[in-house]
């Protein structure tokens, strides 16, 4: 079962690894990311965050979305981090109702994005795909650390474009 789903451009790191994962009681935590998985050195960094108790997998975005819809995820209680909205996009969109929760948690500044909130940055396209999926029924929320409130990602977009429009 899919607890939650979270950008993170770091991937795994302390407050993914401890506060997430003891949060929502994950045993295993899936990084669905193209590039890490043929990356051996990044692959082991991110070894050296795991909490003890917990399985790590690195999986391809295709080979997650195949691991989640076939079922296999199902014995588990899985935290997937994933390094961007296009991969959490594309996961989502190719697994059904798997995952009902996307948590936008740090999404770096890169040109022609927008700050809509602490240390979370997006470009149109970006704003759009996450409306598009908290339109189709997830829930998608910015939240930094566990014991934050959940924001819904349509209020802090549409405050952003107010904003900016004055």
């Amino acid at each position: 079962m899919i607890s939650m789903t979270r950008i993170d451009y770091r991937l795994l790191h302390g407050q993914v690894a401890f506060a997430w994962s003891n949060f929502l009681s994950v045993n295993a935590i899936l990084i669905a990311n193209d590039s890490v998985v043929k990356d051996d050195f990044r692959k082991q960094a991110l070894r050296l965050a795991k909490p003890s108790g917990s399985k790590l997998i690195f999986k391809s975005v295709s080979d997650s979305v195949s691991a989640i819809n076939s079922g296999v995820t199902d014995k588990y209680r899985v935290l997937v981090v994933t390094e961007n909205v296009d991969d959490a996009y594309r996961l989502i969109k190719n697994t059904g109702n798997h995952i009902q929760l996307l948590d936008v948690g740090l999404v770096s500044e890169r040109e022609g994005t927008r700050n809509i909130a602490k240390a979370v940055y997006l470009t149109p396209v970006e704003e759009n795909k996450l409306l598009e999926l908290e339109n189709a029924g997830v829930s998608v929320v910015v939240k930094q650390a566990p014991n934050d409130p959940d924001t819904p990602i349509s209020s802090l977009v549409k405050s952003c474009g107010e904003e900016s429009s004055k």
